[in-house]
């Protein structure tokens, strides 16, 4: 990607080097990860609902040096990325009637608080409408490359359009009404999951398509983007963690179904064929 080094986002909230342990009720990892699953479709925050709120550090914001410089590029790469797409979002909303608003990108290392309970770097990235902050932890860049098999600067980018179309479903109030919807029927609760996950997925390729526009894009660039949306496809990481695959579980879409809807964003460049939950062929 044609991208250049514009320093730190003002957006950027670093959060590494901090840590801490879990209290109160001292939850495991796979109990942790319910309740913020939970957390994010509700739009509340549960764990505090339960009492069981985790003793989450704060961090200093500092790394070891060698850490920190070895993070600093991808810091710097996912700035421009933030920015860039956060302005593109900033242009396109008010010819559909909305205005747009920035939201944060939280660095955090192993752990972190979230307006939507505990955030763990074992949960990858995500977006938490309650406090419309982005969180990631720079090594599931690693995973993303070594795990899923998916390289380069553009599958790194699609992970943050991603999320931030999470934050334009907020701003939309799309989100809420995939929530009332889930309460009202909540057999469907794995269908709507996977039309608003696929439906940010297409909102990531608006942003690419964009980048078109704007002759950002290097050769390859939206195949490694199709490559990092085929990679987190439900089915794929069922099939790798050698679980049944069994469509009727998913929550964010198969491999085939995550790359058709980024790849419908970047076609057309209109958040408005984004309509994930009306399309027959989800």
């Amino acid at each position: 990607m044609k991208w250049s080094d514009m320093g730190r986002s003002s957006n950027i909230e670093d959060r590494r080097g901090g840590g801490g342990g879990f209290g109160r009720m001292g939850m495991g990892l796979g109990g942790t990860a319910v309740l913020l699953v939970l957390s994010l479709l509700f739009g509340r925050n549960l764990f505090e609902d339960t009492g069981a709120v985790p003793n989450v550090g704060e961090s200093n914001g500092q790394l070891a040096p060698a850490d920190s410089a070895r993070e600093e590029p991808e810091v710097r790469f996912v700035s421009f990325v933030l920015d860039d797409a956060q302005q593109t979002w900033t242009n396109i909303l008010p010819k559909y009637g909305a205005q747009y608003h920035d939201a944060k990108l939280v660095l955090f290392r192993d752990a972190t608080q979230t307006g939507c309970g505990v955030g763990q770097t074992a949960m990858g990235p995500f977006y938490c409408p309650n406090d419309q902050k982005l969180y990631i932890d720079l090594g599931f860049y690693d995973e993303l490359k070594n795990k899923f098999g998916a390289s380069g600067d553009f599958a790194q980018a699609y992970v943050i359009a991603h999320e931030l179309g999470h934050h334009v479903q907020h701003i939309l109030g799309t989100d809420a009404q995939v929530r009332r919807a889930e309460q009202s029927d909540p057999a469907a609760a794995n269908q709507s999951s996977v039309a608003l996950e696929l439906h940010a997925d297409c909102y990531a390729g608006v942003w690419a398509n964009s980048t078109r526009q704007r002759d950002k894009l290097d050769a390859g660039d939206i195949e490694e983007g199709m490559n990092a949306a085929a990679s987190v496809g439900d089915d794929r990481i069922l099939a790798q963690a050698g679980r049944r695959v069994n469509a009727d579980n998913f929550t964010h879409g198969s491999s085939q179904q995550r790359v058709s809807w980024f790849k419908k964003g970047f076609d057309t460049g209109d958040p408005r064929a984004c309509d994930t939950f009306g399309s027959t062929s989800r």
